[in-house]
């Protein structure tokens, strides 16, 4: 197996922050990693004077590369060491395009400057940010070696379940003085002699690829030191002050997207202040839930905000005075105010919303390609084209119905303003009657949809490992309650005693320049947390770090990496044993995970795939932390120096305070049980 990292970058470009390379750092990466081939992958550039000097520097294969930044995600193009001159000429073609971040290039423009993609390693984002997918991925197909991932969960998930597409994880650093400690993302690849076109046939099978040397992927290298952890549940145990911690945080540091419950982090300090921040986390993590069941409100009142019924009354009020004055002086009309044009109404322009929105679904019907097989067993292509063609015809002759329109108000209302000036004569106030109804219903039928939302019900109901989370929405009780919730400090006294009124207390909502337009639906229904415990009472202090601990350890499938320090500090054992260990285990299923623990109910029971074990030695005056590892059923752990110790007595030592404690409390527990 040889261990490859073919996404490196030693020059700073404009899609990069700035670093200055260092050649010594690269030699010192290549060597500590062991690393057998790199490529030199810079953002659409290829330095072919600076590729020959680090190619100058090694005795291993360094491959001639370049990043590549496409309107649909980013792309590895790496070429053979033998055709540097015609790979640097190409590369200038890429770069001719790219002059600032948010340049990009096109998938036909790549092709016409490569040409014939088969002869290069092409190897794009996969699952890794800005991925290539859809219809670019599938266009691409023919030429990919491999897709690039960013985590070994990923990489694993890939390897197990995705597309025929060969998973990589490479480092994807910038060489320069500030690289510490070094990324452990590199690939194990089984090759014989490492050559580009060896490379290129090896990728082919993506049994080829793993995460370590010598066990595949149910291993991988975690810090630069060589420490290896298993993929699934690892254990690490030790005494006090032992840097079981102390590694935590080295592997926190060391890579990105890892979820960390550390120690004591979830224990509660002052009941008061700790409910209230468990309220608060509470909604916070449920925002989204929150921002979904408002959306329609939401937009209902995105809808009502431009409706103003006080100016709909005055403008009626203008309209029955004018008419009235001008009925009362209908015998002293003149020639300007008997003109047909002086008291004539304007066109009513209204916008076709239905049309609008109907034009973009047919175009998602032509152009969806996941259930284009579905579509086209019920609807005919062409007929969709043909229906999107004359929608469209349609919205062209009712968008210049609408010009025209405008042009002729535009015209009348001149008219209408010469001719009043010419003559003493009363002319009607032009009004809009239809918009005027309307927008009453629109007040009506709003304040009717608010009361309903308002009425107190449970609207969710989410389970966590014996725990409810039950959501309830009901009015606000106070002015109090709406401007915590508003999270704006300014007063609401006025407004709440509109609140009965919804469409009055929106306009006293408006009225206040302190608040944003956009977040005004969430002060019309306040939206409750409630967690319930397997009796079906709220949480007591306890049960609330129980649940926010579940909560943490649920969370984490949303990250690459899970570390727990110590759960055990706050929680009893059947809550460890019963709930916790489960979810553990489910997660360590998706992803690699590390729980620091001296509990047996944790250490023991949760049954972990491998096990480390973390002890203070000194060296020359100086503490150094030493980590052994082995699987549980090793009769010994092992260290990276060769040192071994035995698994049975650190085991005994870690969970059960040692050999003696053990038979001692067995003992004990023999003697009261039933007999």
């Amino acid at each position: 197996m040889k261990k490859i990292d073919l996404h490196i970058h030693t020059v700073p470009t404009v899609n990069d922050a700035q670093f200055e390379f260092n050649l010594e750092v690269l030699k010192k990466y290549v060597s500590t990693c062991e690393l057998d081939a790199i490529a030199i992958t810079n953002h659409n550039l290829f330095d072919a004077a600076q590729y020959v000097d680090i190619d100058k520097a090694f005795d291993i294969l360094v491959l001639p590369g370049i990043e590549i930044s496409l309107d649909c995600g980013h792309l590895l193009i790496i070429d053979d060491v033998n055709r540097i001159e015609d790979f640097e000429k190409k590369s200038e073609q890429i770069a001719s395009q790219i002059k600032k971040p948010e340049d990009t290039t096109t998938i036909d423009y790549l092709i016409d400057v490569f040409g014939d993609l088969h002869k290069y390693l092409v190897i794009p984002h996969y699952l890794k940010k800005p991925s290539i997918k859809g219809n670019s991925l599938e266009r691409m197909a023919e030429y990919i070696s491999a897709g690039e991932v960013d985590s070994q969960k990923k990489f694993i998930r890939a390897h197990k379940y995705h597309t025929n597409i060969t998973p990589v994880l490479f480092s994807d650093i910038r060489i320069s003085n500030e690289l510490d400690p070094f990324p452990t993302r590199q690939t194990f690849i089984d090759c014989g002699d490492l050559t580009f076109s060896a490379l290129k046939t090896s990728l082919k099978d993506k049994n080829n690829v793993a995460l370590s040397r010598n066990n595949g992927n149910s291993f991988f290298e975690i810090l630069d030191s060589g420490l290896m952890i298993h993929t699934g549940l690892n254990v690490l145990l030790g005494e006090r002050s032992s840097g079981k911690t102390f590694t935590l945080d080295k592997i926190f540091s060391a890579h990105e997207n890892i979820k960390y419950i550390r120690q004591f982090s979830l224990v509660q300090k002052d009941d008061k202040a700790c409910e209230k921040e468990f309220s608060k986390e509470l909604k916070r993590t449920r925002s989204q839930f929150v921002e979904d069941y408002l959306s329609g409100l939401k937009s209902i009142i995105n809808d009502i905000i431009n409706v103003n019924l006080r100016s709909d009354n005055r403008e009626v009020e203008k309209y029955i005075s004018s008419l009235i004055a001008s009925a009362e002086e209908a015998d002293k009309r003149d020639a300007f105010s008997k003109t047909s044009l002086f008291d004539e109404s304007e066109f009513s322009i209204s916008e076709d919303r239905a049309l609008k929105s109907l034009i973009p679904s047919v175009r998602h019907l032509i152009e969806n390609v996941e259930y284009r097989e579905t579509i086209d067993k019920h609807i005919n292509i062409d007929s969709l084209k043909e229906l999107a063609v004359e929608l469209i015809e349609i919205a062209r002759e009712k968008s210049l119905e609408n010009q025209k329109k405008k042009l002729i108000n535009s015209t009348v209302r001149s008219i209408k303003s010469i001719l009043k000036r010419r003559t003493s004569a009363v002319q009607v106030q032009d009004i809009d009657l239809y918009n005027v109804c309307l927008n009453q219903k629109k007040a009506d039928k709003f304040s009717e949809i608010v009361k309903d939302i308002q009425e107190k019900m449970i609207i969710s109901e989410e389970q966590l490992q014996g725990f409810r989370v039950v959501a309830t929405k009901q009015p606000y009780s106070g002015a109090g309650e709406i401007k915590t919730a508003s999270g704006v400090v300014t007063s609401f006294k006025d407004a709440f005693i509109k609140y009965d009124e919804p469409f009055e207390y929106l306009q006293e909502l408006l009225n206040n320049e302190s608040l944003s337009r956009s977040d005004l639906y969430k002060l019309f229904v306040k939206i409750d947390y409630t967690i319930l415990n397997r009796d079906g009472f709220e949480v007591s202090g306890g049960e609330r770090s129980e649940f926010r601990l579940l909560q943490e350890i649920n969370d984490a499938q949303n990250y690459d990496m899970l570390l727990i320090d110590e759960p055990e500090s706050s929680f009893d054992n059947i809550f460890l044993r019963n709930d916790v260990n489960q979810i553990i285990k489910e997660i360590s299923e998706l992803m690699p995970v590390i729980v620091v623990t001296h509990n047996n109910t944790v250490g023991a029971s949760i049954c972990p795939n491998y096990i480390l074990y973390a002890q203070k030695e000194f060296e020359n005056g100086k503490i150094k932390y030493k980590i052994y590892s082995g699987y549980p059923t090793d009769q010994y752990l092992n260290a990276l120096d060769g040192a071994t110790i035995s698994n049975h007595e650190i085991t005994l030592n870690s969970l059960e305070a040692g050999c003696d404690t053990y038979e001692n409390r067995r003992q004990r527990y023999e003697a009261i049980r039933n007999k």
